[in-house]
């Protein structure tokens, strides 16, 4: 959302041989008249996450290590299909084994890490696993974040901003009977980003609010930029 611009425009004024001052202004007449227009401008863009990590947890204890490594296997293989089919491919998830004894028997632990960009579909692989897996299967809380390519589009808002104040200052340029020239200068006066990480971790929760909220980054910007005005005299050949 774009907020208010403010606008500076110099134009020629009378020629004098002095200084002139009327009801508190004062203008200056130099031998070059200026001709340009600066334009502040200030925008803002939030980005709610897109990317989210669940963990599954499977346990298993069985009495050899080649019973333990074929239940949580086909625990395993259950779960992978069932990723499968809400569109979740191979490079995006992981999977850690972890064997141990356990009295006179073996366990195994094993966690899988998936990533997914679609969250309709993370709450029916919850559904489903949480539906058909006994209680040796559990499914975490899923954590939000913000992938690479988000990000970097919060970290062009200052492109925008300037592409903003150009628009800006043509207008400007219109309404005083002017042709907008090359930009002059190109300042940056305040960039800042954030993000709400309370959100993030599940931090504390409104009432109102029982499912986690997504995280949120925000981005604010602020350029000033200066135009010059064509120059009228020159005449087209």
């Amino acid at each position: 959302m774009n907020a208010p611009v403010r606008i500076f425009a110099a134009v020629p004024a009378a020629e004098t041989d002095g200084k002139d001052k009327q009801q508190g202004l004062e203008v200056t007449c130099l031998n070059k008249p200026v001709r340009e227009v600066q334009v502040t401008g200030v925008a803002e863009v939030s980005c709610p996450a897109d990317r989210a990590w669940l963990l599954v947890s499977v346990t298993s204890t069985k009495d050899s290590i080649n019973e333990v490594t074929n239940s949580i296997s086909r625990r395993l293989e259950y779960i992978f299909q069932t990723i499968r089919q809400h569109g979740v491919g191979e490079e995006h998830r992981t999977v850690r084994r972890t064997l141990r004894r356990h009295a006179e028997a073996y366990a195994m632990d094993a966690e899988i890490l998936v990533t997914f960009s679609e969250f309709k579909k993370m709450e029916q692989t919850c559904c489903v696993l949480l539906e058909k897996l006994d209680k040796s299967v559990q499914v975490g809380t899923p954590r939000f974040f913000h992938s690479a390519a988000c990000l970097s589009e919060l970290r062009c808002l200052q492109l925008q901003t300037v592409e903003n104040a150009q628009q800006k200052a043509s207008k400007i340029a219109q309404l005083l009977g002017e042709s907008l020239g090359a930009t002059l200068l190109v300042r940056e006066e305040e960039t800042k980003e954030w993000r709400n990480e309370e959100e993030a971790t599940g931090g504390e929760r409104s009432s109102t609010h029982l499912l986690p909220l997504l995280p949120t980054a925000t981005a604010t910007s602020q350029v000033s930029v200066s135009f010059s005005f064509r120059d009228k005299s020159r005449k087209k050949l």
